[in-house]
């Protein structure tokens, strides 16, 4: 027998760490359930929120990706760690790389590492493919600075499992999406009749309803391979512009106005215009076959006007090892 089986079940319940236990993290907590298999607990420099996660079965832990030191108490208290804490956004000396991930893989390493890492990253590391497909063997090429502070983040988490053998997985993500997230449909975009590209200039977006991200995020903590990275992306093909008028047609709101793109600057915020520069279309048969995540909401089409999820119980992965 193990040493783990002939433990007392109370030393040997499996302690889950969220670190940016926002919207996602939160879900990703409903599907654990915690109780008797799973203690959650999850990182906050906030007091104001310690009693919100409390009253939702997670023990807050007082800390800031931004002080290193005050993430000491994190090494050796968990046995699986979920990383959604997304980089710094303001200046900093090096533009390029991400300090919060660093000092957190660092705090991790120092005492007994956990069994496993898994960091939500973002599709937008891949850059511009011009609407071909993008699997997890094509190379990251960044063009924003917050796509290249995302692949900073990636080599500091896979440098965890290579110096330690913690299993780290990278959850490369698109868009997401729900209708109980905030702003998470394009109802309100759609209400003030922004623009989108015109078909010959439109560009394919991509996208996971919050849901199954979040059951994706359990999954890779138990089933994801070591240093792995995994799109977790719908089936859905669409192009942004038909992405919005589908999403018209469901609300029943008139479909958003087409534009040349070299308009597009004169009506559009940088950040939409950032996005409209990207266009891939992503694999996700790694988050089938090695997650074996089967998606509640396989396109937007069912996504978008679906109630709000009822959370799914991740206990048969809770095991001592990955399944």
């Amino acid at each position: 027998m193990s040493l783990l089986g002939a433990l007392p079940a109370r030393f040997r319940r499996e302690r889950v760490l969220i670190i940016g236990c926002g919207d996602v993290g939160q879900r990703a907590a409903r599907v654990l359930g915690g109780g008797a298999r799973a203690r959650l607990l999850a990182l906050t420099s906030s007091p104001e929120r310690c009693a919100s996660l409390r009253a939702q079965g997670i023990t807050p832990l007082l800390g800031n990706l931004d002080d290193a030191r005050s993430l000491q108490r994190l090494a050796g208290l968990a046995t699986r760690v979920l990383h959604l804490a997304p980089p710094p956004s303001s200046e900093q000396a090096d533009w390029r790389l991400d300090p919060r991930t660093r000092a957190l893989v660092h705090a991790l390493a120092q005492r007994s590492a956990p069994a496993a890492l898994v960091y939500g990253s973002t599709s937008g590391v891949y850059g511009d493919w011009q609407g071909r497909w993008v699997s997890e063997a094509t190379p990251a090429q960044p063009r924003t600075p917050r796509a290249w502070r995302r692949v900073d983040a990636e080599a500091a988490v896979h440098w965890l499992g290579r110096a330690t053998g913690v299993r780290t997985s990278v959850l490369r993500i698109p868009g997401i999406y729900a209708p109980d997230r905030p702003g998470g449909t394009p109802r309100e975009r759609l209400l003030r009749g922004t623009p989108v590209l015109r078909e010959p200039d439109d560009v394919y977006t991509n996208h996971i309803h919050a849901h199954d991200l979040a059951r994706a995020c359990v999954l890779a903590l138990w089933r994801g391979r070591p240093q792995r990275n995994v799109n977790v992306v719908d089936d859905t093909q669409l192009k942004m512009g038909d992405y919005f008028d589908l999403a018209a047609d469901l609300y029943g709101l008139p479909r958003p106005p087409r534009i040349a793109r070299d308009a597009a600057g004169d009506q559009l915020p940088l950040m939409l215009l950032s996005f409209m520069s990207e266009s891939r279309r992503l694999h996700n048969q790694r988050m089938k076959t090695e997650l074996r995540l089967h998606l509640s909401y396989p396109t937007v089409k069912e996504g978008l006007v679906s109630p709000s999820a009822q959370p799914q119980t991740a206990a048969i992965v809770l095991s001592s090892q990955p399944v």
